[in-house]
């Protein structure tokens, strides 16, 4: 509970309506009311000659958020890091999405973004939110490539009936490989192997399946 001292340090705004006074609250503060914590004082009937109404409220700032584990662990990495390098961080509703930028970032795309997908591996493991990193649109790009990879193989294994095994994955290209399979009919995947990087295996899992006689 607040005291009355603290009470007595946030502004009074009046207005017509509670919509009103927490316009006159932003217009004063100069901030969007989404970055505004506001209580109702009072809220009367008033006569001036003609009858009106009067809402009085207290509006002060939110606190910032708490800084995350990510945020403080890229400021404490960066300044030492030998690329020049910033970042941005969203909170999304269900992720952490870390966005890097600067003059050196095309390094961190350098042998398809091996030094970038190494940097998520540790953000994830620091957080307890999952982290997704990011950078000149690296992801999408990435995810049509494995998306048209897995769907090649994938007509491959449904002409030929045989399983194809394809080469060492990250968790992240894993995923998007094993999403993409399943929405194909008729065939399934699973990953091979133990650590961070694993094969993937492509199979047929129909049994009435007949292979086509295509090449």
């Amino acid at each position: 509970m607040k005291t009355a001292e603290e009470k007595n340090e946030r502004p009074e705004f009046k207005g017509k309506n509670l919509e009103d006074a927490i316009a006159h609250a932003e217009h004063v503060l100069k901030l969007p009311r989404t970055q505004l914590n506001y209580e109702i004082v009072t809220e009367k009937t008033k006569l001036f000659g003609i009858k009106g109404r009067e809402i009085v409220i207290r509006a002060w700032p939110k606190e910032a958020p708490e800084e995350s584990a990510v945020t403080r662990f890229l400021n404490a990495l960066l300044p030492v890091f030998p690329l020049e390098i910033g970042f941005q961080v969203r909170q999304k509703p269900d992720h952490l999405y870390v966005v890097f930028n600067g003059n050196d970032k095309q390094l961190l795309l350098w042998k398809d973004g091996a030094l970038l997908l190494a940097l998520q591996h540790v953000l994830n493991k620091i957080s307890d939110q999952k982290v997704q990193v990011d950078c000149e649109f690296f992801r999408k790009r990435k995810e049509n490539k494995l998306k048209d990879l897995a769907n090649e193989v994938g007509r491959a294994v449904k002409n030929s009936g045989r399983e194809e095994v394809l080469d060492l994955m990250n968790p992240y290209e894993r995923r998007i490989i094993h999403m993409t399979i399943n929405q194909l009919p008729g065939l399934a995947s699973e990953s091979l192997g133990d650590g961070f990087l694993k094969k993937v295996k492509i199979f047929v899992v129909d049994r009435n399946y007949r292979p086509s006689n295509r090449s």
